[in-house]
């Protein structure tokens, strides 16, 4: 069965992983740095987590994914934190959030569900045609 944002998220895994990295991200009105990673799902179908290195206050680098796989595991989604809330941050994703997922063609993977943008009030989802939408309450995925 495809996998779907929503059965993403359905993920304890996922949602403690989400959960920690704003929490990483010393989120707040200043001092906040972005926070990110991938979800990984092996030939059992287990999921994991492999984040990636600490970001600036509103960028992150990404690692190499190359065919949309990462240590030899495919990747269904990938995530990161927009921690920074005062009135100079964008909280919802910006053109370079959906650029770097639309043009990415080592994110094209056919179970490849998105990147999930973790703000303070709400979890959006960055599709690989770079269209956003909201999933859900951000404090709602946390209670899980």
């Amino acid at each position: 069965m495809p996998l779907s944002p929503k059965s993403v998220l359905s993920n304890a895994i996922v949602r403690a992983a989400l959960k920690q990295a704003w929490l990483d991200s010393n989120p707040g009105v200043t001092g906040g740095h972005e926070e990110g990673g991938f979800v990984v799902q092996d030939a059992a179908d287990n999921v994991r987590i492999i984040r990636w290195p600490k970001g600036l206050q509103n960028s992150i680098l990404v690692p190499p994914h190359y065919g949309c796989k990462i240590e030899g595991q495919e990747i269904v989604a990938s995530f990161h934190t927009h921690p920074n809330t005062g009135a100079d941050f964008l909280q919802k994703p910006g053109e370079t959030d959906k650029r770097a997922v639309r043009d990415d063609p080592d994110l094209k993977g056919a179970n490849y569900v998105g990147e999930f943008v973790i703000s303070q009030a709400t979890v959006y989802l960055v599709t690989p045609t770079g269209q956003v939408r909201e999933v859900d309450d951000t404090q709602a995925i946390f209670a899980g």
